[in-house]
């Protein structure tokens, strides 16, 4: 028995590589989204940073202040990013936990990676008009940063908890006040590393110009493409095939470099436990970001 082939015209060819496409990259972001924590609680401490008792005491607040008002806070932490950038993580996380209230998109993320220094309170469109970028900025660099340096995080996490609760209750004048009392120290916010990185290509850039301008204009020519300066020699391109010159000696412009590649908010099915849900809000990339 003979199977008939089948030939595609070439716009139905399109349309197959298209929806091929599209179904891989589907797959992908599904792959990519599957990775992301369950959640399973009002604080959900998968890096195992926060100590039992102030674990309990979270829970309990933000339940009661939940109650009060149906503004939604979860805590969550991770060991580590795994190389992404903490902003994108953290929106994707409060999407899919659909933090806050459908209606309302009154939910608060506050996301902590310890392994990678980095943290976030991620907030809802409902909330960004009370819990401002600059509250969030405050809460991180007043709440988190100290006491995260000093080793800690069940401290830290709970005064940034306490804090939000009190701004999104009304009251951020004390937290805007105490800002101000202690502005930010933005001395250490510079890596290190990355600075000791920028001076030595800033050396090297720098000193390769005037290598190749200087001594031409300040230098003594002693035979073509060669000049005396400061002592040293340079020799610029390929001098005379007999020349044998000693010092500083400059080549073609392939020396090294660097270069860059590529109801509330919450549901239980039964008062055993379990159940916590987010109730579909959303976020646009509000709150902020810091490290330690």
């Amino acid at each position: 028995m003979t199977i008939p082939s089948i030939s595609l015209s070439r716009p139905d060819r399109f349309a197959s590589a298209v929806l091929m496409a599209v179904a891989v990259l589907f797959s992908c972001v599904m792959c990519y989204a599957a990775d992301l924590p369950a959640l399973t609680g009002r604080v959900v401490d998968n890096a195992g940073i926060i100590d039992a008792a102030t674990r309990a005491a979270l829970t309990q607040k933000l339940a009661d202040f939940e109650t009060k008002g149906s503004d939604q806070i979860v805590v969550a932490t991770i060991p580590s990013l795994d190389g992404e950038e903490i902003e994108p993580y953290a929106n994707r996380l409060f999407r899919f936990w659909k933090l806050g209230q459908a209606g309302e998109n009154n939910g608060v993320l506050l996301l902590v990676a310890p392994n990678d220094r980095k943290m976030r309170i991620e907030v809802g469109y409902g909330l960004e008009g009370t819990l401002t970028d600059l509250h969030t900025k405050l809460i991180i660099e007043n709440d988190m940063v100290p006491a995260f340096r000093a080793g800690d995080f069940s401290g830290g996490i709970g005064k940034a908890v306490d804090d939000m609760v009190m701004v999104l209750e009304g009251n951020p004048e004390e937290l805007e006040a105490r800002g101000k009392r202690n502005p930010a120290d933005d001395s250490t916010s510079i890596d290190p590393i990355f600075a000791v990185f920028l001076i030595l290509w800033a050396t090297m850039f720098f000193g390769g110009m005037a290598m190749a301008f200087l001594p031409p204009m300040f230098g003594t020519k002693l035979s073509p493409g060669v000049y005396k300066w400061l002592g040293m020699t340079f020799r610029y391109g390929r001098g005379p095939s007999g020349y044998s010159g000693s010092g500083w000696t400059t080549g073609s412009s392939s020396g090294s470099g660097w270069s860059s590649g590529s109801g509330s908010g919450w549901s239980s099915g039964s008062s055993g436990g379990g159940g916590f849900s987010g109730g579909g809000g959303s976020s646009g990339g509000g709150g902020s970001s810091g490290s330690w």
